[in-house]
């Protein structure tokens, strides 16, 4: 059994560790991180841009099994073994990594852009397309009274996403970075549409067993 009280005294600590400070002088390259599933084996996904003109640059993969059940709060519990598994075969590590998930916009203030980005040192982005807390105000989400994310519209006509610092960065930058990595008519910015494509190429690849997986014991 998982004791997710454990795992919510981690998480506490862990946010202490969250800075969010800007940790870069430039942007050159930027990472979007995805996962797929097949059955319980998370299939996660990274492709690293060129910031200025969206050219993908790498992409890898890497699938691990699930060790922990899906409870909204504690997503990089199931995601982040394979996330970190893929992160190590980049050979080109990005500057900034964007994350389907939330950043500091969390009840412990800790989701999984953030936890991901304390684990492995780097500056993180959070782009969710569900409010997970907070109270949004002239596109402004509040969480106690402090400003932990902004709603945008990155599409005419679609629901906002909600973009949230991780770690290593501000809320100003991780808006303005997102903003940036828009490409019509995805409503993703683009790395983590790259990332969510790819995980998907994957795991149709396994299933009709054109990819074979070894697992690390």
């Amino acid at each position: 059994m998982i004791d997710f009280n454990k795992l919510k005294d981690e998480q506490i600590k862990l946010a202490k560790k969250v800075v969010l400070k800007d940790s870069f002088e430039k942007i050159e390259l930027i990472g979007g991180v995805d996962c797929a599933y097949n059955h319980e084996d998370v299939i996660a996904a990274i492709v690293v841009c060129d910031y200025k003109a969206m050219q993908t640059q790498e992409k890898v993969f890497a699938v691990v099994k699930a060790k922990v059940p899906y409870l909204q709060g504690f997503l990089a519990y199931r995601e982040g073994p394979s996330i970190s598994e893929a992160y190590a075969n980049l050979q080109n590590k990005p500057d900034v990594m964007l994350f389907d998930g939330n950043g500091i916009l969390h009840p412990r203030r800790l989701g999984i852009a953030s936890h991901i980005g304390v684990l492995l040192d780097i500056s993180s982005i959070g782009i969710a397309k569900h409010l997970l807390i907070g109270e949004v105000k002239d596109n402004v989400v509040y969480v106690d009274k402090e400003a932990r994310a902004k709603s945008i519209a990155t599409r005419e006509n679609s629901k906002p996403v909600y973009i949230s610092p991780g770690h290593k960065i501000n809320l100003k930058t991780s808006v303005e970075i997102v903003k940036n990595c828009i490409r019509f008519p995805h409503k993703l910015p683009e790395p983590l549409h790259l990332a969510h494509r790819y995980a998907n190429e994957i795991r149709e690849k396994i299933a009709k067993g054109e990819l074979k997986v070894e697992f690390k014991h």
